[in-house]
């Protein structure tokens, strides 16, 4: 068989990978098939499994590739990223990714491996932006997993309510890391 380069095995991989995320956004993980993964990249399945062993193979790489997005949005300045990150999920076009995140939450419950990626996920950003909030709280891990909830709580509420006001949802949140001293609010309210 002959060698493919790296950008070669990147670029399937890619493929791969956002042709199951496609799927697994659309029907969850359980009622998505390897039939409907090979269906959607237009790859056969014997060349998707020379990449991934499976769906469970699949899953971990986009749980892996999502939360290292997330670290990534969240930049040098986290209190701006945050709210970065929370104006994203505003954004019409992350309602598949969106769909994703809830069934990676999902997944947690089942898979071991998906809910031990997920906690360290949760863990590095907490123990990241603990030391922080020391003089504002004598719990300051709680503080850092209480915004982790309110980003967690915007994506189902993204999903579940068309209307919502994300605007007003980022500005409200802005006001309450304000007192904190990580973001100072302009005249409408955004950082």
């Amino acid at each position: 068989m002959p060698k493919v380069d790296d950008a070669h095995f990147a670029a399937r991989r890619r493929q791969i990978l956002d042709a199951a995320g496609a799927c697994f956004a659309r029907e969850g993980f359980h009622r998505t098939s390897m039939l409907d993964i090979v269906r959607e990249s237009g790859i056969s399945a014997g060349l998707i499994y020379r990449y991934f062993t499976g769906k469970d193979d699949m899953i971990a790489a986009i749980v892996a590739e999502w939360h290292e997005r997330r670290t990534t949005l969240l930049g040098d300045d986290p209190a701006a990223g945050y709210l970065d990150v929370l104006r994203r999920v505003g954004d019409p076009g992350t309602r598949a990714e969106l769909q994703l995140a809830v069934q990676v939450w999902a997944e947690t419950v089942r898979n071991p491996a998906v809910r031990e990626m997920s906690r360290a996920n949760v863990d590095r950003p907490v123990a990241a932006v603990a030391p922080a909030l020391t003089g504002l709280t004598d719990d300051p891990e709680s503080l850092a997993r209480v915004f982790i909830a309110v980003y967690q709580g915007l994506v189902l509420q993204t999903l579940w309510d068309d209307g919502l006001d994300h605007a007003a949802f980022v500005r409200a949140v802005g006001l309450l890391l304000a007192p904190l001293g990580f973001a100072e609010p302009g005249p409408d309210g955004e950082q």
